[in-house]
């Protein structure tokens, strides 16, 4: 018989089953298609990573060059999206306006319509080039300068940093970032997937899927705990004032963002990478300040407790020293996440069955009805 027993947030339930994604929450590993995701942030690169996600092997290497030069040669936006990006106003946040240049690109796609599994594999390949142009095409823009045309011989990560900055960056900048882009990659049923994949099961085309994934991640309990880490360290100032400023916020019962996880019961191995990478970051750029002050703050929220931090917790100590603003975290966010959203698109249409859970109904169930004059 079904268990039809409430659970809040559906959690621990299990919707669907997937070979995509596995997190042991009791030992604290993320496994990617079987492979641990530390031996992939290790040794992988994105382009790597997708690839994997997509097709269950890691490539060899002819394939992983074609697949490579097939997707840094879909990273230009279709002109009438580049001129909708120009037309916007300065101030709009760059999650709302990646949701909605993304839909955009499901209406200038020719093959939107087809969804046999060739066409919706190219759109998932559009995808994952366009977005990050996207990301960093409105970014210039709004501080009045030019997008930057994407550089075909440059790797995803590299590429970003370029296009952003109008420069190709450090080989340790470079390396974080492509960290940062697999260590996102995917998160087996989080939010924004699962939004992506209810998308999916009712035959929706790819795009909107796609564009049902963003909305979930612009929430600050999803994608943008990242940013609201770095505001509290602005707002935090300095490494003296931060164990008071965290005891503070505890004692008047506020959350502390980038700490524990639904599913990890021990630290979060994404956040075990990057807090190795922010020192690094640190060190390098011969400015400690973030990464002091994440430690202070770590020590004090774990005090006593079993709370880890989680992936938010450093990742934005690293793009704040390559010269992101925090707005942008979020967007980053989804240049990684594509990849995985788009394997679980995928994975559904493969074997579809539409998503329909059941609610536990807490209100009346029997009343009489009074006409309206007599009530």
């Amino acid at each position: 018989m079904a268990d039809t027993s409430f659970k809040a947030g559906l959690e621990d339930v299990v919707a669907l089953t997937s070979d995509i994604c596995f997190i042991d929450g009791k030992e604290g590993r993320l496994v990617y298609r079987g492979y641990n995701i530390v031996d992939l942030a290790e040794h992988s690169t994105f382009e790597e990573v997708v690839f994997l996600l997509w097709n269950g092997n890691l490539p060899t290497r002819a394939e992983l060059d074609a697949f490579t030069r097939e997707l840094a040669g879909m990273r230009r936006l279709p002109d009438a999206v580049m001129a909708f990006l120009k037309s916007l106003p300065r101030t709009v946040h760059p999650m709302d306006v990646l949701r909605s240049a993304v839909s955009l690109l499901g209406i200038y796609d020719p093959e939107t319509p087809d969804m046999s599994p060739e066409a919706n594999r190219r759109k998932a390949m559009r995808l994952t080039a366009q977005i990050p142009t996207i990301a960093t095409a409105y970014e210039r823009l709004r501080n009045g300068k030019d997008p930057v045309d994407p550089d075909p011989n440059l790797s995803a990560a590299e590429n970003f940093l370029y296009m952003l900055h109008g420069e190709r960056p450090s080989a340790l900048h470079a390396h974080v970032f492509n960290v940062a882009l697999i260590l996102h990659a995917d998160h087996e049923l989080n939010a924004s997937t699962f939004s992506a994949r209810v998308t999916a099961g009712t035959l929706s085309d790819i795009y909107s899927a796609i564009t049902s994934a963003i909305g979930t991640l612009k929430g600050p309990l999803h994608g943008g705990a990242n940013e609201q880490v770095m505001r509290m360290l602005e707002a935090i100032g300095t490494v003296d004032r931060a164990e008071s400023w965290v005891r503070d916020a505890l004692a008047r019962k506020e959350k502390i963002m980038g700490f524990g996880h639904r599913v990890y019961r021990t630290e979060d191995p994404r956040a075990t990478i990057l807090r190795r990478l922010s020192r690094q970051m640190a060190e390098d750029a011969h400015n400690t300040r973030y990464y002091d002050i994440l430690q202070v703050v770590e020590r004090v929220v774990t005090e006593g407790k079993p709370l880890y931090p989680n992936v938010d917790f450093y990742s934005g100590s690293c793009y704040a020293l390559m010269g992101i603003p925090m707005d942008l975290y979020t967007p980053i966010f989804a240049v990684s996440r594509i990849s995985g959203w788009t394997a679980h698109v995928l994975e559904q249409y493969a074997n579809n069955r539409l998503i329909r859970p059941r609610a536990e109904y807490t209100g009346p169930t029997h009343r009489t009805y009074v006409p309206i004059d007599q009530r």
